[in-house]
Order: C-alpha cells, then structure tokens, then sequence
C-alpha cells in the first residue's frame, strides 16, 4: 500500500541505505586488496532482499520522520544484529560464508551500523537547515474536525515532514470541535480561487463520508490543478483496531478491525511464543514441581486452577494457573480478589504477589490458547459485566490473551475496582495491538521482570 509520506524517506530506503551497505563492503574489500568475486556480488544481492525486509518492518523509518532519535538508533542496531543474525544462520547452513575474508566481513559488520547513523543525522541536519529556509511544501485542510485536529497535531510532531498548514476551508465558520485550527479560510466554495492566487501544494480533504457530494464537487473543480490531494477518511476517528486500506485483487478495501498479526507478522509471533514458552518451562520446570508441591501442602483443593476465560476472536478457553485462593469460582459471578482478601491462602498471596501463580500459563501457550504477550485474559463474567461499560472493551480479543501485556507493564494490574481502572487497561490493551512489533514483545518481558516485584497492585 502506497502511503502518504517524505521522499526523503523513499530516498533513504531505496538509494542512500543500500548505497552505504554495498560501499562500506566494496571499500573494506578493496583496503584488504581481496578480489570482488561473483560470491562477494550474491552476498550484495542478499543483503539487499534482507535489509530492506528487516528495516521496512522496524518502525526505524518512522522514528527517524518524529525526531525520536535515540529509538532510531535503537532500531538501526537492533535490526542490524538481526541482519547479521540471518546472514550468519545462512552462511553457516550453505557453507557459503568459506568464501569471504573474515577481516573484510568484520570490518563490513562494525563500520555499517555507524555511517548507517551518521549519514541520517546528516541528511536530517540539511533538511533541517532547508526547513529554515522556507523550503517547505504548503498546504490546506477541507474540514475543521476532529481528524482534521488530528492531522494538525501529527504536523506539528512531525517537523521533519517540511509540510506548513495555511489554514482550512469549512462551510461552517466555527470548527465542529474545539482547537487550534489555525487560519479560517473560508467556505469550500473559495479553495479554488485562493489556489489560484498562493501556492498550495497539498490538500486535505477532511470531511465526513456522508458529504460525498461535496467531496465530489471539490476534487472535480480541483482536477484542473497540479495540486497533491489526500482524502482522510473518518474511519480513524473511531479508534478502530488497525484500521487500514487494503487491497482484494486490485479492489481497494478498508479495513477497520484486523488483527495486527496479519501476514508475516502472525508467523514471527507463533514462532516467539512456542520458542520462550518452551525455554521457560524447561528452565523452571523444578521451580513449578516445588510450586505444585507447596500448594498442595498448604491447602486442600487442586494444585491447578482452571477458569474459562475469552481468547482469540472471543472464543472461550480454559486458562491455567497454581491454585492460590481456597475457592475455585468459575461461575456467573466472580468476586475478585482484594487486599487482605481471607480467601487467599499463605502460599497463593505469594505466589500472586510474584506472579508465579501465572506461570501455568506457558502451557497454555503450547496449546496454542494464549501468548506470552498480549491482553490479559478477563474471566467470562467480568468479560460480559465490561463489555457493556466500556467501548471497544471486546478488540482486545482480536488476539490471543497473554500472559503479560503492555497495560500489565504500565501499572494497571490487578483489582479493577473502579470503572476508570479497566477503561484505562483497555486502552494500553488497544494502544499494543495498534503498536505491536516484536521489539515491543521483547521490551514488554523485559519490564514484567520488574514489574512482577511491584507489590502495590498484585494481591
């Protein structure tokens, strides 16, 4: 899908990147007087279909577009090892890497990271110096919304995008919602003639989907302009789960409640998720025989409580963990658990104040029922109870639930109490499933480690 953006980025991803991976290795070849070989040109050639994958799939490039500098130089490290990662996976599986100097290739391995970096801080240094100049595109927005707010908050983040709003055109003289819209302009009925008298490079058609003859009159009075026009869709005002154009053959569709793990995503999830489960359970396994041991001791009941819970596509699934109460509800109506609840027992108020009472939960991840990381999983009574309350309560289960998860991460785990508690859980629910990458997985099980110690919330 082709998407609204700088051609600096386009420059960056097709030209100024792969230039510096190829010429870092000519010139390291070329200082060690090796010989460009036909295997030196394959090795290019492979970089090329495995940079560009890897780095397209990072949020490198849209780091690097806010100004966030430290996580565009987190991603290009990151995405570099993985790089090397695979190169050397498939050099050693083909026996091809024999044919490389190892000088050449370490010294290719160090020095392309660091002029990856500093050739982007300089070309953001110029466009910055070119930005001050005035060298900037201009624009107009149609429509004072809450899209069109949004738009004009995202511009002014987002210096690096060399787009200047003049103002916008509405046929009401008041915005729709409060906010600095800037300039107003006038009605619809005038863009054409103020396109005449400044120049306008882009317009943003801001309107609602129910005035598409209005939508229509303007872009046909526009057609006789060599003016860039975008149409953005209300569809995003709704805070819809992934909501994105897509295509059916060559039809263009909009999607608006996808799964974020569509593609090759949902591919390198399962493959995380079965690879640290099994790694978890096989390290602790002696940990959960002394864990099963110590709540059968401690009090009569199983050692394993199961309690169906809503999983992918709100399906119900049973869900595991180390009995820590001395009840077992799994009906219509689930008290949940408080401070100094006397239904929790010695043992179980540890394991819930650690979190080891969740670690049953791996095999749930064998199973195929949950993942390591994602929305935690609601018993189906409050699942009922909140759906009604809260809205889009129920796109959290566009996934599989998880173990841990980002709102766990951020403080909102353990009793809701209160309404505004699980409205704010939601919401960090959504904003990963929006967000979702695998590096966000690694920083999520990252942070639980630390979170899990944190006693204020875990009862």
């Amino acid at each position: 899908m082709k998407t609204f953006d700088l051609p600096i980025i386009a420059f960056f991803k097709y030209i100024l990147d792969p230039t510096i991976t190829w010429g870092v290795l000519l010139l390291a070849i070329w200082l060690y007087g090796e010989t460009f070989t036909s295997h030196y040109l394959v090795l290019i050639i492979i970089i090329f279909f495995i940079s560009s994958y890897v780095y397209d799939h990072t949020s490198l490039y849209r780091n690097w577009r806010r100004g966030n500098l430290l996580a565009y130089v987190r991603d290009t490290l990151i995405g570099w090892l993985l790089i090397i990662a695979i190169l050397g996976f498939l050099g050693h599986a083909t026996q091809f890497s024999q044919h490389f100097s190892r000088q050449v290739i370490v010294i290719w391995m160090t020095v392309t990271p660091m002029a990856l970096i500093l050739s982007h801080l300089i070309v953001k240094a110029i466009v910055s110096i070119e930005r001050g100049r005035g060298r900037q595109r201009s624009s107009i927005i149609i429509g004072g919304n809450a899209l069109s707010l949004k738009l004009l908050s995202t511009l002014d983040e987002q210096p690096l995008l060399c787009i200047v709003n003049q103002g916008y055109f509405d046929d009401r003289k008041q915005p729709r919602v409060s906010g600095d819209f800037g300039i107003y302009l006038g009605e619809t009925s005038a863009i054409v003639p103020y396109i005449q008298r400044n120049r306008i490079d882009i317009i943003f058609i801001s309107l609602p989907m129910t005035s598409q003859p209005r939508i229509q009159r303007i872009v046909e009075e526009l057609a006789d302009t060599t003016i860039s026009i975008y149409f953005l869709p209300d569809m995003y005002i709704f805070d819809l789960l992934q909501a994105q154009v897509d295509y059916v053959a060559d039809m263009p569709i909009v999607s608006l409640g996808e799964s974020p793990y569509a593609g090759i995503g949902g591919v390198i999830k399962i493959a995380s998720d079965y690879l640290f489960a099994t790694v978890i359970l096989i390290l602790l396994s002696p940990l959960m025989l002394c864990i099963a041991l110590a709540v059968k001791l401690s009090s009569p009941g199983p050692v394993i409580f199961k309690q169906r819970r809503y999983g992918h596509n709100g399906e119900e699934i049973m869900v595991y963990k180390f009995r820590s109460m001395t009840v077992t509800e799994n009906g219509e109506h689930i008290k949940q658990a408080t401070w100094n609840d006397q239904r929790v027992t010695k043992v179980g108020a540890f394991l819930r104040r650690t979190s080891l009472d969740e670690l049953p939960q791996f095999i749930n991840v064998l199973q195929g029922r949950m993942s390591v990381v994602g929305p935690r999983p609601h018993a189906v009574a409050h699942n009922e109870m909140y759906r009604k309350l809260i809205r889009g309560y129920m796109m959290r289960h566009k996934t599989k639930p998880g173990i841990t998860g980002w709102a766990q991460v951020n403080g909102w785990r353990g009793e809701t109490d209160v309404l505004e508690k699980m409205q704010k859980r939601v919401e960090h629910d959504l904003y990963y499933l929006n967000n979702w990458s695998l590096w966000l997985d690694i920083w999520i099980i990252i942070r639980t480690v630390w979170a899990v110690l944190d006693r204020k919330n875990a009862y």
